[in-house]
This record gives structure tokens, C-alpha cells and sequence, in this order.
């Protein structure tokens, strides 16, 4: 005999009252705490201690509030998920599909309480099953290649208005899939420029309001697309200033006291000449009297 069907109010009154230990007793799966995924910056500095551990102290920049990560988009522990849903918001193929399998039957039954989304809008419902308290779902353009200013503006909606969303629901975390690269057909390369450019843009404008961007990605054409990216966007600029005060420190004393002794002759040369000159002057003049 099937169990009885859970009503959808019902369940996420019940499990937004839970509190964390109790609600991960009902994960599905096991699940990725946000702790363990590190900074963008963390990430760095890690591999520039020769892949010592480092204590990820966080200091508020950009690169201690962003995160790529490479796997299943459902097992993260965070404030949301996002889906690249369609327009009826009732499931599809791939990481919309992945999405409401995971967090079972009563994502469907509130998703279809929202009568739909517009491309580049978002929605945002409980996250039931899934280790995300909440999916914030959003309708990315179709581009199939062509991509106009239309497609530019539509998927750059997709990230503000979902970041807006979390905002306005006092939420400090969460993941995002590459929107509309899929079936889709969103440029893989164009489609990571205005993800990564306006989660920068919105954390400037917002320092406050967010704990942690993740840019999930599954692919490894995607994973080498944002770590490139990422490293120009979100520059670590305290490893680059520890880089120049190395560069500084690698000089030797005896080649800095060096240029100093020679820049001392120099300017002792130039007034030994201002001297012969005068002097030369004053005996010509002598030589007329």
C-alpha cells in the first residue's frame, strides 16, 4: 500500500520550522556542507602553499565570497539551489529534472501553484528533500546558437533577479548551475562571462547581503571555462601583493646598496662638473681684465 500524498503546505510549514540537525535527518542523500567547500581564495592561497592546509579565515573580499565547484548541484548544504527550469516550472531534462527528483513529489505540487515563470525571472520554493532549504528557480533564454542583446540581457535577469530573490528572503547562501547551456544552447564561454560578471557586479552592490556565491558546474568543459575566468574576475590581490614584496625581498642588500653608491658618484660627478665649468668661466674672464 503507497503512502499517503504529503500536502505541500503542510510539509514546508513542517520543515521550515525544523532546525539544522533535525532537518538533515530527512536528507535523502548524503550531503556537502558549505564549510567544506572552500573559498575562491582559499582555494589559491592553498595551492600556493604547495597544497598546505590553510585555515580559510575569510577576510570579505570577492575571492572569500565566491566557490567553483564541480559536481551534483543537489547535494549542497546551502541557503538555495538554483534551478534552470522552463517556463512551467514542472520539471524537464537535466539539472531541472535532477532537481525535482531529488526533492520529491511536493516541489512539483508548489511549482505548480506558481502558474509558470518568464524567461529571466524567479521563483523560489521550499527545497523539501534536499539538503537547500529552498530552490530558487529561474527560465533562461533559448538561444541555439544565436545569441542577440535580447539573450545577453535575458540571462543576465536570470543571476540578479534570483540573487534579488535570495536577498529579499534574507538568505546568505547559494548554488548556481550554468543557466541555459544545455539543450538551451547558450555559448558555453559567453554564458560564463555574464554569470561570473553580475554575481560580481550584484556582491559589490550588496557586501553584506551574501555569505557565499557557489558557480556548481558538472562538466569538465565548464570547470576549465570558470577556473579560467575566475582567476581574472576574482583575482586574489593579497597573493599578488606577497608575490611583489617576494620579488622586493629577493634582491640582495649588496646589489640595493649598490644602486645607492652608484646614484651617490653620479650626482657627486655632476656637481664636480658644474665646478670645473665655473671655474673655466671666472679664468677667461680674467684673462679679458
Amino acid at each position: 500500500m503507497s503512502k499517503k500524498k504529503k500536502d505541500w503546505k503542510t510539509e514546508k510549514e513542517r520543515l521550515l520550522r525544523l532546525d539544522l540537525e533535525e532537518r538533515r535527518k530527512e536528507y535523502r542523500k548524503d550531503f556537502t556542507q558549505l564549510e567544506n567547500i572552500p573559498t575562491w581564495r582559499g582555494e589559491n592561497r592553498s595551492k600556493n602553499n604547495d597544497g598546505d592546509d590553510e585555515e580559510q579565515t575569510g577576510g570579505g573580499g570577492l575571492g572569500d565570497k565566491v566557490s567553483l565547484y564541480k559536481g551534483d548541484i543537489t547535494v549542497l548544504e546551502v541557503d538555495a539551489i538554483v534551478n534552470a527550469a522552463n517556463t512551467s516550472l514542472l520539471g524537464g531534462g537535466g539539472v531541472d529534472g535532477c532537481i525535482h527528483k531529488a526533492a520529491g513529489s511536493c516541489l512539483y505540487d508548489e511549482c505548480h501553484s506558481l502558474n509558470g515563470c518568464d524567461t529571466g525571472k524567479a521563483k523560489i520554493t521550499c527545497g523539501y528533500d534536499l539538503p537547500a532549504k529552498y530552490v530558487i528557480h529561474t527560465v533562461g533564454p533559448v538561444a541555439r546558437g544565436h545569441v542577440s542583446q535580447k539573450e545577453r540581457d535575458d540571462l543576465t535577469s536570470c543571476y540578479k533577479n534570483s540573487l534579488d530573490l535570495m536577498k529579499e528572503h534574507n538568505l546568505s547562501s547559494v548554488a548556481f548551475p550554468c543557466i541555459s547551456t544545455g539543450i538551451y544552447g547558450y555559448p558555453n564561454e559567453p554564458a560564463a562571462d555574464i554569470a561570473l560578471n553580475t554575481v560580481k557586479k550584484w556582491i559589490e552592490d550588496n557586501p553584506d547581503k551574501i555569505k557565499r556565491v557557489i558557480f556548481c558546474v558538472f562538466l569538465d568543459t565548464d570547470f576549465a571555462i570558470y577556473k579560467k575566468k575566475m582567476a581574472i574576475i576574482f583575482p586574489d590581490d593579497d597573493i599578488e601583493d606577497e608575490k611583489e614584496q617576494l620579488k622586493e625581498e629577493s634582491i640582495p642588500p649588496s646589489t640595493q646598496s649598490t644602486t645607492n653608491e652608484e646614484t651617490e658618484e653620479s650626482e657627486k660627478g655632476k656637481l664636480v662638473t658644474k665646478a670645473l665649468c665655473l671655474l673655466v668661466s671666472v679664468f677667461f674672464l680674467l684673462q679679458l681684465f
